[in-house]
């Protein structure tokens, strides 16, 4: 099929879809737009030439993939409202605040924020992470250019090397994990990895932060009612789902959905306490509401891609990407040549599609997979979520080539990281 024209039709069609997504911010065109036409298009064509020819099973293995699509985009719904709803409840609002009145140093606050980005990014998402300390960042920068670059390189750096070492840190660890290459427990191999990738990067760029206090804040913010049972449940609901996959054999999104009905729950007590407090509809607390705030365009385009890919594998290009890339390098070279070329494609097709060629690799280069595309993407500003949004957010001083000044630092971690996650293999796995 790869060498007839349903072959060079979708092919086309996949690379038109992409050159759309690459200049998404110059369009203004939403990127699950054309991935979901081109992902729907393409397994069309591969339809109608079966019926052509008369052979092929094309419905059984769409009817698999939708399975797939749709316990990924459960998954990460349910990860995204708890987001929306700590947002809400000013949960990251409180943090911001209270780090802006500690009074911290520049340099005290470049590792404070670096920090904890690590650790947040490693049960919340990396691109909420990067987002809620870049605006500490921000507004105690004083627009000191000399803190303000290279702390805001340091949280996006932070972000995607703490996503890494978690199934629930980055989609493409948490793609990894639902397929069964790494279990849970598995992923703690890559915790120093993911460490002295951020803490080379950090180490480097240290020295040239000013000395000095920012000016003082007196801002503060009180969560609102249940902000902390839904911190709770949150930690409750991903223990949920960890159980489910590895006690109860089950697919770890029927224990998000778990969760997510416990939310509902809260949602109720908390809208009817509203009722009783008198504030009219707009002010109570509606559950529903936070599940409309969730990035459809991103669940969307993972529909998208997820299904163009699957089609491109059933065509049989990716087997022949497969053996070249992984046949011709070794998959230690490929896997890392893989996480370089996520600075500039995005990751998450990038690993679905090594998931869908399935080379034949154990356990370590799985892992050495995860990390690489989880923080290749940290080398250029364009390359993860986190450095989209934080580019968004602080256009003025955060740009692209601003980035790019520092991206030797960012590849001297990139590279002690992999150097870590050889030896931590070699010696005890």
């Amino acid at each position: 099929m790869s060498t007839s024209w349903v072959g060079y039709v979708s092919l086309a069609i996949f690379i038109l879809a992409y050159t759309l997504i690459i200049f998404e911010g110059k369009l203004h065109l939403r990127k699950s737009k054309p991935v979901v036409f081109a992902g729907c298009t393409m397994w069309m064509f591969i339809a109608l030439f079966e019926a052509i020819s008369g052979s092929g099973h094309a419905e059984e293995h769409v009817k698999q993939l939708i399975g797939e699509i749709g316990e990924l985009l459960l998954f990460i719904l349910v990860a995204m409202t708890y987001i929306n709803t700590l947002q809400e409840r000013l949960v990251f609002s409180s943090l911001r605040a209270w780090m802006t009145r500690k009074g911290f140093g520049y340099r005290t606050l470049f590792l404070v924020t670096g920090i904890i980005t690590f650790f947040l990014s490693s049960v919340a998402d990396n691109l909420t992470s990067a987002l809620v300390m870049a605006t500490v960042v921000a507004a105690v920068g004083n627009d000191n250019k000399r803190f303000l670059v290279p702390s805001l390189i340091n949280i996006v750096v932070a972000a995607n090397a703490g996503g890494a070492w978690t199934p629930f840190g980055d989609i493409t660890s948490l793609m990894v994990w639902m397929a069964g290459k790494v279990a849970t427990g598995d992923f703690m191999y890559l915790a120093i990895p993911s460490v002295i990738n951020w803490g080379v990067t950090a180490a480097i760029m240290f020295p040239f932060i000013p000395s000095g206090n920012p000016p003082g804040s007196k801002e503060r913010v009180e969560m609102k009612t249940g902000a902390r049972r839904i911190v709770f449940l949150g930690a409750a609901t991903i223990a949920i789902a960890v159980s489910f996959h590895q006690f109860l054999h089950l697919p770890p999104v029927m224990g998000m959905m778990m969760g997510f009905g416990l939310l509902m729950f809260i949602g109720y007590y908390l809208q009817e306490q509203d009722k009783t407090r008198n504030k009219t509809p707009q002010e109570q607390f509606n559950f529903y509401r936070k599940v409309e705030q969730v990035e459809f365009d991103t669940l969307f385009f993972f529909f998208g891609i997820i299904s163009a890919i699957g089609a491109l594998r059933y065509i049989g290009y990716l087997d022949i990407f497969s053996h070249s890339i992984y046949g011709g390098l070794g998959n230690t070279f490929a896997n890392i040549g893989i996480g370089v070329l996520s600075a500039v494609i995005d990751n998450i097709p990038l690993m679905y599609a090594v998931l869908q060629m399935n080379p034949p690799m154990g356990i370590d280069q799985w892992l050495l997979i995860t990390l690489t595309t989880g923080t290749g993407g940290s080398l250029l500003a364009i390359g993860s979520a986190a450095g989209v949004g934080v580019m968004g957010v602080c256009k003025d001083d955060y740009t692209f080539i601003s980035h790019l000044k520092w991206t030797p630092a960012i590849a001297a971690g990139y590279i002690a990281g992999i150097g870590s996650w050889w030896l931590i293999t070699h010696w005890f796995m």
